[in-house]
């Protein structure tokens, strides 16, 4: 394997990771990140869904005994089977629409300045949240994932569609929607991390299989690097988040999102960096 193409798998894999969990847009970051390292095209867009689950693995290697508990519990325990049915109720929306939409989406948006566009809207949305809860603080109707009702998990399911936009984030997009439907910071966030389990198993699978053609047993390694460097990575982001979130709120990673989209777009227009539009 190519030494430069393997440390551009494994920078590609740590910026999944640090970033799928994150309201800050992984999809976003792996874009500006591909562009930068010239690690693009179709094949490079499968490896970039790919490496997801890799992350993903971290969430289900923190959350083991939770979800082994869930399935435990499916066949008698109601406050198991509840969970399990929102988690699978959340998740069709956005499967829907990126089915429906994903090829339009990618044509027309997976691109830098889109993105950057997205990461800087996404920001103020953010800041304007977290400025409307600490003005009128009241007490979350929903303090814990397992309480969540079906017109819960399916509110939180269309608030994830907008992560089909790059540059907006899936974390982001289901944990701000969650807390604006009534959903407590934490309850919001553990939500955001099962969810996350199908919707990523389900787009690795579906892209997979439409360019599996493209695909052969040499692009193993590669893969494996990336992966294996996302695990970690969300492994590493997965934990602090949590111990970040009983303390703060997110608006350093709005401020983050501002500032980063507007470099991006201020570079690009001076053409101190040469962004593909």
């Amino acid at each position: 394997m190519d030494i430069v193409l393997a440390i551009k798998a494994i920078i590609m894999g740590l910026v999944e990771g640090f970033t799928e969990f994150l309201p800050i847009s992984s999809t976003g970051h792996l874009i500006l990140a591909g562009d930068l390292l010239d690690f693009t095209g179709t094949k490079a867009t499968v490896f970039k869904i790919v490496i997801q689950l890799g992350a993903v693995l971290a969430v289900v290697w923190e959350y083991r005994a939770r979800i082994a508990r869930v399935v435990r519990g499916l066949g008698s325990d109601p406050v198991q089977q509840r969970f399990a049915r929102n988690v699978i109720a959340a998740f069709f929306p956005a499967a829907i629409a990126g089915v429906l939409f994903s090829a339009t989406i990618t044509e027309v948006l997976f691109h830098p300045i889109p993105v950057a566009i997205a990461l800087v809207v996404g920001g103020v949305i953010i800041l304007l949240v977290e400025r409307h809860h600490r003005r009128y603080p009241t007490a979350a109707r929903v303090e814990t994932a397992e309480d969540m009702t079906l017109l819960d998990a399916v509110k939180v399911g269309f608030a994830q569609c907008f992560a089909l936009i790059p540059g907006t984030s899936r974390s982001g997009s289901t944990i701000i929607g969650g807390m604006l439907f009534g959903l407590s910071r934490k309850a919001a966030t553990e939500f955001s991390f099962f969810l996350a389990m199908p919707t990523m198993l389900g787009a690795t699978v579906y892209s997979v299989y439409k360019e599996r053609e493209l695909l052969s047993l040499n692009d193993v390694p590669l893969f494996g690097l990336g992966f294996v460097s996302a695990f970690i990575a969300g492994f590493l982001c997965v934990r602090w988040l949590l111990r970040y979130i009983s303390s703060h709120d997110f608006t350093i990673f709005a401020w983050y999102r501002i500032v980063f989209g507007i470099l991006v777009l201020v570079t690009g227009h001076f053409g101190l960096v040469l962004w593909k539009e």
